[in-house]
């Protein structure tokens, strides 16, 4: 018997927050939604958090997630920033811990490896490769809700069997090896 759940995906900023949700059932998995909270109208940060938080909650009781994939904050030139989005992760996944739902913290270039096979890839790379995979319609203009739903995706995958020491040497060598992935 195969069993559905649902994974939210959050890509945490202090700017603009994304997040996808897919269904799935046994090896297939089914968009469901991706969309992004616009920040920049908070002036203050304790308030972005606190939306952060509430919005958070609100997705939590709308999707009932069973799981939670968290994309990790990158370290970059300014240690203030990476403060910030250390912040706002750690709202967001308060939130789910508050709702007891377990939580999965994956590095940027993991998800881009997951998705694209590229642990380099560009963001359109990766939309378009989710685009392709999920089957939706229209990119978003700003692409950190499809880094909330690739979250949500290399979850998917991560979750299914572990890829620990595979190595491809392309990417339709990947295919050929996963097509059970492939809808």
């Amino acid at each position: 018997m195969e069993t559905e759940r649902i994974i939210l995906g959050i890509d945490p900023g202090t700017s603009i927050m994304g997040f996808g949700v897919i269904q799935v059932n046994g090896k297939k998995m089914k968009f469901k939604q991706l969309n992004e909270l616009q920040l920049t109208k908070y002036d203050d940060h304790y308030t972005k958090l606190a939306y952060i938080f509430d919005r958070t909650i609100q997705l939590i009781d709308q999707f009932l997630p069973d799981e939670i994939a968290v994309e990790a904050p990158f370290y970059g030139k300014n240690v203030q920033s990476m403060l910030k989005l250390g912040r706002a992760q750690g709202v967001a996944m308060a939130a789910g811990l508050s709702r007891r739902i377990p939580i999965t913290e994956y590095s940027p270039r993991k998800i881009k490896m997951a998705i694209t096979g590229n642990g380099n890839a560009s963001k359109e790379q990766v939309a378009k490769m989710l685009q392709q995979i999920l089957s939706f319609d229209a990119l978003p203009k700003n692409l950190d809700s499809t880094d909330g739903l690739a979250a949500a995706v290399c979850h998917f995958y991560n979750g299914n069997k572990a890829q620990t020491g595979t190595n491809y040497s392309s990417w339709s060598a990947f295919v050929k090896k996963n097509q059970d992935k492939i809808n």
